[in-house]
């Protein structure tokens, strides 16, 4: 029988939460979460296989409905985000796919930051059209924007927040309270920040997500996702939506992403202290136009980013004077930062976001959303900050 060990003390700290909590007390008492590597389970008796099926029962009947090492991850995040339950699925895309399907409805309206991760933006505008849905996208920083955008028929409101890839903050207090006086459903990708820095259901959200691909995992070698309700009725219409799309994890991702959650506190810490020194650095520089990163005092939601964040963050973007053929020239000389997409992982990527992860959006939408030509999106990881700026500072003096 296995025993879930569950730590839920709130005085315990959080690096200890991500040691301790949500773990498995099988028959060996294993230190680390094993890989049940299984498609199936087998039934003591017909009994007991029905109990199972009718839900009555807690026992495992197949990993696309529900598998230990997996149940272990979700637990863990749920702990990490206050939530009720954690619904992990292949990738990040595959969560916002669930909260699509999962909540919407033929002829349902959502309404979003403009500039989210493109693919959760291309799939809503290019596929799910198809289906009735509707959408809204808007810069969310401007909270009467969104009460402006609000039809009779809208259903969500999601926030990715800093946004995808301008680094813009959105007020989740105020939106929280919008979403509870028009009853929107209140969804917040969570993915820049992590449970680390920041908990959107502890400031009003109803579902967080995260592309667990990113800083929870932490090392650049599986994609995956997570959705976390704040309530168990929301957790259940979710579960049985991702059980039927099919798109679960694979115990082996599940256990690798365990594995590398029990550093995401110290990695982040090390990201971002550099990510600081880095943004100082580019915001000198004189090849540079423009700079946003919550950590500086010349960010926009630089107070908001205080507010409702509990570190800065190791995303940076920028933009340098010489435009598009500048950043280009920078992409291309670097050699320390990978020139990649994804982000949260110990290496350091850099990346141009108009041609590269929002390829897809509009021209006119990429320019209302803020994603220039001459954006450069920075992912900070932890190799020593020196050699981090030393090798923008030699790709940008070329």
């Amino acid at each position: 029988m296995l025993k879930h060990n569950i730590m839920k003390n709130e005085e315990s700290g959080f690096n200890t939460k991500l040691i301790h909590s949500g773990g498995i007390d099988d028959q060996f008492h294993s230190a680390t979460v094993p890989i049940y590597q299984t498609s199936t389970f087998s039934f003591d008796s017909a009994d007991e296989g029905a109990r199972c099926f009718a839900g009555e029962s807690e026992g495992y009947i197949y990993t696309r409905i529900g598998n230990p090492t997996i149940n272990a991850l979700e637990k863990q995040l749920a702990i990490l985000e206050n939530g009720y339950g954690g619904v992990a699925v292949s990738s990040g895309m595959a969560a916002a796919t669930t909260i699509y399907l999962g909540l919407m409805s033929q002829g349902d309206h959502i309404i979003s930051t403009d500039a989210i991760y493109g693919p959760a933006r291309g799939v809503m505008e290019k596929q799910f059209t198809r289906f009735g849905f509707q959408s809204t996208y808007i810069n969310t920083t401007d909270v009467t924007q969104i009460e402006k955008a609000i039809k009779p028929n809208s259903k969500i409101l999601y926030i990715e927040t800093p946004a995808n890839p301008t680094m813009d903050i959105t007020d989740l207090v105020a939106c929280a309270e919008i979403a509870k006086k028009h009853k929107l459903l209140l969804v917040v990708d969570n993915t820049f920040c992590s449970p680390y820095l920041q908990n959107p259901l502890d400031l009003g959200a109803d579902i967080v997500f995260h592309s667990m691909t990113k800083f929870i995992n932490g090392h650049a070698d599986i994609v995956a996702g997570i959705i976390i309700p704040r309530e168990k009725a929301m957790y259940d219409k979710l579960r049985n939506m991702m059980i039927n799309l099919g798109c679960n994890m694979d115990p082996h991702q599940a256990y690798l992403v365990l594995r590398g959650l029990k550093t995401l506190g110290i990695r982040i810490d090390r990201a971002q202290q550099s990510a600081l020194e880095v943004a100082k650095f580019l915001e000198s520089h004189p090849k540079v136009a423009w700079i946003k990163y919550p950590g500086l005092k010349s960010h926009p939601q630089f107070e908001l980013a205080n507010q409702q964040m509990k570190g800065s963050g190791s995303m940076i973007s920028f933009g340098l004077k010489g435009g598009y053929v500048a950043s280009k020239k920078l992409l291309d000389n670097v050699k320390l930062a990978l020139l990649a997409v994804s982000l949260g992982g110990v290496e350091t990527l850099i990346q141009h976001p108009a041609s590269m992860t929002h390829s897809k959006v509009s021209a006119e939408d990429k320019q209302k959303a803020g994603i220039t030509d001459d954006l450069i999106r920075l992912a900070i990881g932890i190799e020593d900050v020196k050699d981090i700026i030393a090798d923008l500072d030699k790709a940008l003096s070329l």
